[in-house]
């Protein structure tokens, strides 16, 4: 019998238990293309390294965008708006309907209702005292 324990630093087993699932989730959509990643990289204008950027990953249909940030440095300066239509036209390019995303940041969440996602969820006292939103939208066709 194999035995259950908690891991103090998941990093080495978040790949493993990914994989797992999605090698399962292989099995369920056979017809269906396989998922793919999805990064785009905000570099810092001297070094050209990145310094944050987006995340995310086309799969089924749809693109979640996993993680967004911004550097207070850059932030007022269109970023998130730039990253978020590059994420989408390129949805669209791998034949994606949709894209949805969630955010605790109320700052977050005005901006993407001004791009056109709607909410679908809200975890509320997540965290205590606030919400955690789910949004999403649908893709119009390629322009």
């Amino acid at each position: 019998m194999p035995t259950i324990t908690f891991v103090e630093d998941a990093s080495a087993l978040h790949p493993i238990v990914l994989e797992g699932v999605r090698d399962f989730n292989k099995t369920l959509f056979a017809n269906h293309p396989p998922g793919q990643d999805l990064a785009i990289a905000i570099r810092n204008p001297d070094s050209n390294e990145p310094v944050r950027g987006l995340l995310g990953r086309t799969n089924g249909g749809w693109l979640g965008i996993e993680l967004l940030f911004v550097p207070e440095a850059f932030r007022g300066m269109g970023l998130a708006t730039q990253l978020i239509a590059l994420a989408e036209d390129e949805a669209r390019n791998r034949g994606c309907h949709s894209v949805w995303i969630d955010t605790l940041n109320p700052e977050a969440l005005r901006l993407y209702q001004r791009l056109g996602y709607e909410i679908f969820g809200e975890l509320k006292d997540y965290p205590v005292g606030g919400s955690r939103f789910f949004l999403q939208k649908k893709l119009g066709p390629i322009a």
